[in-house]
């Protein structure tokens, strides 16, 4: 039986400048069971006198279950590795920690302009950070980064690059956190998700990208909301089943387009077509789903 949950990225709806607590409310009433805040925003509302105990207790009261963070702490750099790198890890591990946080991003920061990578040491590297997240009940994802803010990424920019890290830390927490955007940035084939173990997968950013601009010059503004543009959803999503994934499907965006709309219609939507392309995907391959068995909660009024 196919159970996936879906999750909200509080990126998608960053130009509302909602607080962290009425997104937290908004993801709920939009009927997802998961939330992906960012570390930059927790801090802050630590920083705005907000206590963290409410706000896991909060997040627990209406449902929800934080499946993954985003944070940008360096780990692939030799900054990253310094003892002042450590400790800006353990600050961030031990904030999340504490609204029961599962997983955080390891994104490529800092090196995405490093051409002369070596996968190895980076493995022997994400090791000791998996290494640390247990120390605070979080598992690091080491994230691919096919292009950023910054350009065209040069580290951990293709599906095999993540692929060998995973194997190569030899770490039974060793998983990674994928994403259509960049995965398509990155020229990786999407083929390439069947070669992944569906458990090292725990939680997949779905969404979209248009024709045009074209692959060289398009930015994560650009991006869409899943089946809103020509990415092969429904064939990855049959290949993702085909390794047993189960993991969370997580709405990232950062288009601003969307930004100047409704916060909870954003949502909502962003919801009705992550589920609309998996159910496809799922009849395309002979299976029938009833809606309650992808995840879906009732949404409130």
């Amino acid at each position: 039986m196919v159970k996936f949950r879906y999750c909200l990225n509080t990126s998608s709806i960053r130009g509302q400048e909602l607080s962290l607590v009425e997104e937290v409310e908004l993801t709920a009433k939009a009927g997802y069971q998961a939330i992906e805040p960012w570390v930059a925003e927790v801090r802050k509302f630590v920083e705005q006198g907000g206590s963290l105990v409410d706000l896991r207790k909060r997040i627990n009261d209406v449902g929800l279950s934080v499946e993954s963070s985003v944070g940008f702490n360096e780990w692939v750099t030799d900054a990253g590795q310094s003892l002042a790198g450590w400790e800006a890890w353990k600050r961030d591990l031990d904030l999340m920690a504490q609204i029961g946080t599962k997983r955080i991003a390891a994104p490529p920061i800092g090196a995405v302009h490093q051409a002369d990578k070596d996968l190895i040491k980076l493995a022997n590297r994400y090791r000791r950070l998996l290494d640390l997240g247990r120390q605070f009940g979080i598992v690091p994802q080491v994230e691919l980064w096919g292009t950023t803010r910054w350009g065209a990424s040069q580290t951990l920019s293709r599906l095999g690059d993540v692929a060998c890290v995973l194997i190569e830390s030899d770490h039974t927490d060793a998983c990674a956190l994928l994403d259509v955007f960049h995965i398509y940035t990155g020229d990786s084939p999407f083929a390439g998700v069947r070669h992944f173990n569906g458990a090292s997968l725990p939680v997949f950013h779905l969404n979209d990208y248009p024709t045009d601009p074209p692959r060289e010059i398009i930015t994560s503004a650009h991006r869409v909301f899943p089946g809103d543009g020509v990415a092969p959803l429904q064939t990855m999503i049959r290949d993702l089943r085909s390794i047993s994934f189960e993991g969370v499907f997580s709405l990232e965006l950062f288009n601003p387009e969307y930004w100047r709309q409704d916060a909870l219609e954003v949502a909502r939507t962003g919801l009705e077509k992550m589920q609309a392309v998996v159910v496809q995907a799922l009849e395309a391959r002979g299976a029938q789903p009833a809606p309650q068995t992808l995840g879906q909660k009732e949404a409130r009024p």
